[in-house]
């Protein structure tokens, strides 16, 4: 047997080393960041213990546990009005995002006169548009919508921009010497090639637009998760703040989730394909 085809020699791991398997490596990404969490806690019930802070300062896990658990169904009450408003802001949000980027990624001119524009806007504080949101549409659902929709439609329309100006352009003049149509050189490259950050955008998107909800709610509503930590934080309830932050973490991450499994999904349609 030659030098060249031996086999490389097996190198064992240190002694005291711990060796993982695959089964246990795979489950890593998701035991490490529960560990995590859960040590935060404990080192945060422990100090806010033995400091003996406030309550109304910075109450302790345990303390927002119980809160959590007392106000369990006020609280997934309130997460109704803003899950529907969300979802109504993400959808609206995608569609013109993608819909406008499909747009200037066809027409030159539209993408010089536009893009500039809405990298500039992008600049501007959203923040401070919020009241006139409420000035323009008034009180109701309406103006949360629209303006968590304008906050989150900017990172679906450039992430989707970029997607588009991605596609390989060999593939795209193959597809063209196969006398295929603009409309299914756009459905067989265009569309799968910025599939990936599309969905980027999407993901920031579907964020963002939870953020705009919430901060709608701080200035016109009468329910949902926003108006519910304006008006525990008025009464000085702390623990009760937190517990409504934990329920809108969690409504948050179950959305960026179900984006996730859409990708999936769509990433799987097309590789059938």
């Amino acid at each position: 047997m030659s030098a060249e085809s031996a086999p490389a020699p097996t190198v064992a791991p240190p002694a005291g080393a711990l060796v993982l398997g695959p089964s246990l490596r795979g489950l890593r990404p998701m035991v490490l960041p529960v560990a995590t969490a859960a040590a935060m806690l404990l080192f945060w019930q422990f100090a806010a213990a033995l400091l003996r802070v406030p309550a109304v300062i910075l109450p302790t896990p345990a303390e927002i546990g119980s809160e959590l658990w007392q106000a369990l169904p006020a609280l997934i009450g309130n997460a109704m009005p803003t899950t529907r408003d969300t979802l109504a802001a993400f959808f609206a949000a995608t569609i013109l995002g993608v819909g406008l980027a499909v747009a200037i990624g066809y027409s030159p001119l539209l993408r010089d006169t536009l893009y500039p524009n809405l990298v500039v806007l992008q600049l501007v504080p959203k923040v401070a548009l919020a009241p006139l949101f409420v000035i323009w549409l008034g009180i109701g659902s309406s103006s949360r919508v629209a303006f968590a929709g304008f906050v989150s439609f900017f990172p679906v329309v450039i992430a989707a921009g970029v997607g588009f100006a991605g596609t390989d352009p060999a593939v795209l003049r193959l597809c063209r010497s196969l006398t295929a149509s603009d409309w299914r050189c756009f459905v067989l490259v265009r569309f799968p090639f910025a599939l990936p950050a599309i969905f980027s955008g999407m993901k920031v998107a579907m964020t963002m637009a939870v953020i705009g909800v919430v901060i709608g709610e701080f200035i016109s509503s009468q329910a949902g998760l926003g108006f519910y930590i304006l008006n525990a934080g008025s009464r000085l309830n702390t623990a009760e703040v937190f517990a409504a932050l934990v329920v809108l973490c969690v409504l948050g991450v179950a959305l960026y989730g179900l984006v996730a499994l859409a990708e999936r999904a769509v990433r799987r349609v097309y590789s059938r394909h």
